[in-house]
């Protein structure tokens, strides 16, 4: 069967309760603050328009609220393999307390992301395979658009798995949208007029 996805409109919740500017929450279900939901009304306003086949959002309540937001009357499917990756036990902790209290854990996150398992949290292998799960039994609706709901690292990883490339740069910002197409040829490009 054929891919039926071709729109992917992807929205990264607003700013939670806890800070999650500043501080990293993956696991842990922390709401939204009220800035986190005026962002979330923001990006509201940037999709106003788009009609999506299908919404899903990370079963976490800051995504699953803003997903809430974004489209009220629409039906929301929450996705627990969308939940952001649990950074064990940095979770809620800040860049510099983490520096501070694992330094060379901290030395090798940064020169390696890509590859790094968090302390006593999630494999970086099992949240990609996760990721990918969730993005299977997204494609297997057989929507052609979709809104996806989710967290900074979901996001990106839905990105590289869409496009099969890994992707340079920051990541959308606290309510930010990504908008990908699938080309003629099958290849994801971005079709985003703010990027």
């Amino acid at each position: 069967m054929a891919e039926r996805l071709e729109r992917l409109v992807l929205v990264r919740h607003g700013e939670t309760a806890g800070q999650s500017s500043i501080r990293y929450y993956g696991a842990t279900d922390v709401p939204l603050s009220d800035e986190g939901r005026e962002q979330v009304q923001r990006a509201r306003e940037r999709i106003a328009g788009e009609r999506f086949e299908v919404v899903w959002a990370s079963s976490l309540s800051r995504a699953a609220e803003s997903a809430r937001i974004l489209v009220p009357d629409h039906t929301i499917h929450l996705e627990a393999d969308f939940r952001e990756v649990d950074f064990g036990r940095w979770e809620g902790l800040t860049r510099e307390e983490i520096a501070a209290r694992d330094p060379e854990l901290f030395s090798v996150w940064q020169r390696d992301l890509a590859r790094f398992d968090y302390p006593g949290g999630e494999r970086r292998a099992d949240f990609r395979a996760r990721i990918a799960r969730g993005l299977e039994r997204l494609r297997a609706v057989e929507a052609t658009t979709a809104l996806v709901v989710a967290h900074k690292g979901v996001v990106r990883t839905l990105l590289e798995l869409v496009s099969g490339e890994t992707l340079p740069g920051p990541a959308p910002e606290l309510g930010g949208v990504v908008r990908v197409v699938r080309g003629a040829d099958g290849r994801w490009r971005s079709d985003d007029p703010e990027r």
